[in-house]
């Protein structure tokens, strides 16, 4: 193990769910690289692999929506991390509602918003998406705590990187 490797071992981050909208096409991904990156003005930067279909939907959107999901909410997490959305729609299992821009909003999420996306920076093997808040909301309550990666170890990738 390197030593870049047995630092990045030691962090344990929230996971989100990423959602897309362009056109009909509707997109989702779970993601572990994602974070507040500046306070005023508000941003928020996600990165989307380029071997995932979202990734094809988020490079022809204007809004994404980033979802917090619970800590009991594992299957979310699963299906929209170990399921590619080249072969399944992940939208007809889950409760959900169009949020701006059309982008899907998880109604079982503990918290989300969506942004306007304000640029794109290929950085690797992932794109970041420079988000501005536009709207947000929170779920219904229950447990705090959000999914983290250590959480969500058991799900083997529906796109492997």
């Amino acid at each position: 193990m390197s030593g870049f490797d047995a630092f990045t071992a030691l962090l344990d981050y929230p996971v989100h769910v990423v959602t897309a909208a362009a056109g009909e096409d509707r997109a989702g991904c779970l993601v572990g690289f994602a974070g507040q990156c500046s306070i005023e003005p508000p941003r928020f930067t996600v990165w989307i692999s380029k071997a995932n279909h979202t990734y094809a939907v988020a490079s022809r959107a204007t809004v994404l929506a980033v979802h917090a999901l619970p800590r009991r909410r594992h299957d979310l997490a699963e299906l929209f991390g170990g399921r590619t959305g080249d072969e399944v729609d992940k939208f007809a299992s889950v409760a959900w509602t169009p949020g701006p821009g059309g982008v899907p909003v998880l109604t079982d999420a503990a918290a989300w918003f969506a942004g306007h996306i304000r640029d794109r920076a290929d950085w690797g093997d992932h794109v970041g998406f420079l988000l501005d808040p536009i709207t947000a909301g929170a779920g219904a309550g229950g447990d705090p705590r959000a999914l983290s990666f250590r959480d969500v170890q058991d799900i083997d990738a529906g796109h492997p990187a």
